[in-house]
């Protein structure tokens, strides 16, 4: 970035509309928890090596895009409020932005010298909580960052001609009957974020890659305090430890994480996977202070391994009761801050199936993406860990936000760095 200026360069603005028409206007209301997703966007970035389809011919791929978005209405419609008062998409098939910019740069530059300022101009997204639009980033409120992955694999199944893996669905989860007590650990928990009041600070991101021979060796080093460790657990572990070092003990929050997972495949009856929506379950975890301050990472990895595979599907369904009860004639309670105010850790190992990553699988013409970002807008309180699975085996991305002046201790943290990931776009979100 030179002068304040960004390397992006957006030169034409089109709009891509289904092939085939929706037909009669038909409205989706939003989810219970998709209000309360409000106040954040989703932002994913594929970077490919060479340009899909050579010399990048926009043509073959907007008649792809087209194809691909008459199976996601809820993509190309509009958001509108009911007579409630409650945000609903309009099926109008009024279609999707699609911006085409230049970057002055070879694909090796920008990955060593763009910051997290840079890299979001990529996804050249504008605030608009009145009148949201829908692109490769999208209001949280509309879908979660999985929904946004499997819409851009569809989009290259349908450009080389193939089946669609994963056929979008948008029949919401059901809730089963509430419960005799309401009162559950995610209740409480929900009830206590959404009275949680955060002043704003300036936050930073970065991104640390570590390939799959580290993590291999890590697991293995751990085994005998965590012996079914998986690269979430351990890099959770070891960032979430880091980061509240780094703070200190007198910003520990009460020693606790907010831990965030998909619930698709987790429920008795599973969503399907291709759910267009919000799947998304946060959990708290508390930590002794001890366990903190002694820096046993196979413990941690243990502590955040039991966790995890512990949540019932009762939670899951008292979290969306709860929502769903905060109605005020007819109308959902204001949206709150999801990810935050406690430390966010977000696990996308459900983004393995099988043995191959869903993001990476992404391929247009013969081009696999060499590295796939994901950014959640709007994070506030003590910052965010999203653990995302990279092209290989167990190889992982591990994108940060944190307050600003805490970015740039983390870059230099050598219990991090020992390990030998390759940072990328630390600096200014």
């Amino acid at each position: 970035m030179e002068d304040g200026r960004s390397r992006v360069n957006v030169h034409s603005i089109l709009t891509s509309v289904s092939s085939r028409p929706f037909g009669a206007v038909k409205t989706y209301p939003l989810t219970q928890l998709g209000h309360a997703m409000g106040r954040h966007t989703i932002h994913l970035i594929f970077y490919y090596e060479k340009s899909p389809l050579g010399s990048f011919d926009v043509d073959p791929m907007r008649e792809s895009l087209s194809e691909v978005l008459s199976l996601y209405p809820l993509a190309t419609g509009r958001l509108t409020r009911d007579g409630a008062g409650n945000w609903e998409v309009k099926c109008n098939d009024a279609g999707v932005r699609v911006l085409r910019a230049r970057v002055g740069v070879t694909l090796d530059e920008w990955l060593r010298s763009a910051n997290g300022s840079e890299e979001r101009d990529l996804t050249v997204w504008e605030d608009m909580p009145e009148s949201p639009t829908i692109g490769v980033s999208c209001t949280h409120m509309h879908a979660d960052s999985t929904s946004l992955a499997l819409l851009l694999k569809a989009w290259s199944e349908a450009n080389r001609r193939q089946p669609i893996a994963y056929l979008p669905s948008f029949h919401p989860p059901t809730p089963q009957p509430p419960s005799t007590n309401i009162e559950t650990k995610s209740t409480n928990y929900l009830a206590a974020k959404s009275q949680a009041h955060t002043p704003p600070v300036k936050m930073a991101t970065a991104t640390f890659k570590f390939s799959d021979s580290t993590i291999k060796q890590c697991i293995s080093r751990i085994h005998d305090k965590c012996p079914h460790a998986n690269p979430f657990d351990l890099l959770a572990a070891l960032f979430s430890t880091r980061i509240l070092h780094l703070k200190g003990p007198k910003n520990y929050r009460k020693h606790s994480l907010s831990v965030c997972v998909d619930f698709r495949r987790l429920l008795q009856e599973p969503l399907p996977y291709g759910y267009f929506g919000n799947a998304l379950y946060f959990s708290l975890l508390s930590i002794n202070a001890e366990e903190i301050e002694c820096g046993d990472l196979g413990r941690m990895a243990e502590l955040v391994h039991c966790h995890v595979s512990g949540l019932k599907e009762e939670e899951f369904w008292s979290a969306l009761h709860w929502l769903e009860s905060q109605k005020e004639g007819g109308k959902y309670a204001p949206p709150f801050t999801m990810y935050g105010p406690e430390l966010t850790c977000v696990s996308m190992e459900h983004m393995i199936v099988g043995d191959q990553s869903v993001m990476y699988s992404a391929i247009f013409d013969s081009a696999r993406p060499v590295h796939v970002s994901c950014h959640v807008g709007n994070v506030e309180g003590e910052g965010l860990i999203l653990v995302m699975p990279s092209a290989e085996g167990l190889a992982r991305t591990v994108t940060v936000t944190l307050p600003e002046e805490e970015i740039a201790k983390l870059c230099k943290d050598q219990a991090i760095l020992c390990l030998e990931p390759e940072v990328l776009f630390c600096g200014k979100v």
